[in-house]
C-alpha cells in the first residue's frame, strides 16, 4: 500500500533538478493556501514544505495522521513548535545542503560591494567612466585579501561561510553565544563578543536562526558600533536586522555597503525603507531574493535527501534523520 504525502511545493521545482520522489509514495502537491490543503492533512503520513514561506496555520496539525513534517532546507521557523511538540510530531530538516551556496553567495556580494562591481557597472551605463574610475582610485577601494571577517553564528553554514573567506585570505573571528565548547576549526579563528566582533570587522556576515534571541540583534546600536567602510551580509532572516536601522546608516554614510539576501516580510513591500534608499545609499546596498542557498547543486541535493528521509520513516519504518524537534 502506497504512503500519502502532501508536498507545498511545487512538482516542477523537484522536476527542474532531476530529482523525483520514490515510486511508493503517492505525493499531492498543492500551494499552501489551496482549499483542499486542510483536508487532505486528514489523510496524509507526511508532509514536505519548503523553508521559506509564511507560517503554517497550528490548526493544520490538529487531526492528522503525519508521521513526519519533512522540511526540504534547514530553517524550520515556519512551524509551530509548540503544537508539533504537544501532537508528538517529529519535524525533520536537511542540514549543510546550502553550505557551498551560502559560502559562494557570502563571499562574492562582499566581494561586489568592496570593490563595487555593481556600483562601476550602473556608473559606466550612466556614461560615467571616466570619473567613476577616479573615483575608485582615490578611494583606494581594496579586496578581501586580509580583511577581519565577523561570523555571526558558527553552525553548518556559518562554518562553510568562515572557511570560504579564510580560503580568500581573510582572517577570521566569530560570535555565537550557543556553541558550548570551542569548535574544532580547519582555519584559525578567533571567538569575540558580539560588540567586539562588530567593532573590529571589516565585514560581518549573519548565519543565525530568527529567534527571540536574535530578532533585530543588528539594531542601529549595533551598526553604531561597526567600521564606517564595514560591509554587513544577512543570508540568515530577515528579523535579525533593523532594516529601517540599516537604512539610515546607508543614507548617512555609516556603514560601506550590505547585502540582504532576506527581508522581515517577503517578498518586501514598497514600504520598506531599504527600497526608498537613493544615489549612493542605494548603490551601496545589493538586494537578491532570498537565493543564497539556492542553487541547482544544492537544491538537488536537499530534495534527494528530503525524501529519503520520508522514505526511510514511511516506507522502511526507521526514525527519522536530522530530527529537529
Amino acid at each position: 500500500m502506497s504512503q500519502r504525502v502532501l508536498c507545498l511545493r511545487p512538482q516542477a521545482d523537484f522536476a527542474r533538478v532531476g530529482v523525483a520522489p520514490p515510486e511508493a509514495l503517492d505525493v499531492t502537491y498543492r500551494a499552501p493556501g489551496e482549499a483542499e490543503v486542510p483536508a487532505l492533512m486528514h489523510s496524509v503520513q507526511a508532509l514536505v514544505i519548503p523553508a521559506v514561506g509564511p507560517k503554517l496555520d497550528a490548526a493544520l496539525f490538529a487531526d492528522t495522521p503525519l508521521q513526519i513534517v519533512q522540511v526540504t532546507g534547514a530553517g524550520v521557523d515556519r512551524l509551530d513548535r509548540t503544537v508539533l511538540l504537544q501532537r508528538g510530531i517529529p519535524v525533520c530538516n536537511v542540514p549543510g545542503g546550502s553550505n557551498a551556496a551560502v559560502a559562494e553567495y557570502a563571499v562574492t556580494v562582499a566581494a561586489t560591494l568592496l570593490r563595487r562591481f555593481a556600483w562601476s557597472d550602473a556608473e559606466i551605463h550612466a556614461g560615467n567612466y571616466v570619473s567613476f574610475r577616479q573615483r575608485l582610485l582615490a578611494d583606494n577601494v581594496g579586496g578581501l585579501e586580509d580583511l577581519v571577517v565577523g561570523v555571526v553564528g558558527l553552525g553548518t553554514i556559518g562554518k562553510a561561510v568562515a572557511r570560504a573567506f579564510a580560503g580568500a585570505g581573510c582572517r577570521i573571528g566569530y560570535h555565537d553565544p550557543a556553541l558550548t565548547d570551542v569548535p574544532a576549526l580547519p582555519f584559525e579563528a578567533q571567538a569575540m563578543t558580539l560588540d567586539d566582533l562588530l567593532r573590529s570587522c571589516d565585514v560581518i556576515t549573519l548565519h543565525v536562526p530568527l529567534v527571540d534571541a536574535t530578532r533585530k540583534l543588528i539594531d542601529a546600536r549595533a551598526l553604531s558600533l561597526m567600521k564606517r567602510d564595514a560591509i554587513l551580509i544577512n543570508a540568515a532572516r530577515g528579523g535579525v536586522v533593523d532594516e529601517a536601522a540599516l537604512a539610515d546608516a546607508l543614507r548617512d554614510g555609516r556603514l560601506g555597503g550590505a547585502a540582504m539576501d532576506v527581508y522581515s516580510t517577503e517578498p518586501p513591500d514598497r514600504a520598506n525603507p531599504l527600497l526608498a534608499l537613493t544615489g549612493d545609499a542605494a548603490r551601496r546596498l545589493l538586494l537578491t531574493p532570498h537565493v543564497a542557498g539556492v542553487t541547482r547543486q544544492s537544491s538537488a541535493y536537499l530534495f534527494r535527501e528530503a525524501w529519503r528521509n520520508v522514505a526511510r520513516v514511511l516506507i522502511d519504518r526507521e526514525a527519522p534523520l536530522n530530527r529537529v524537534y
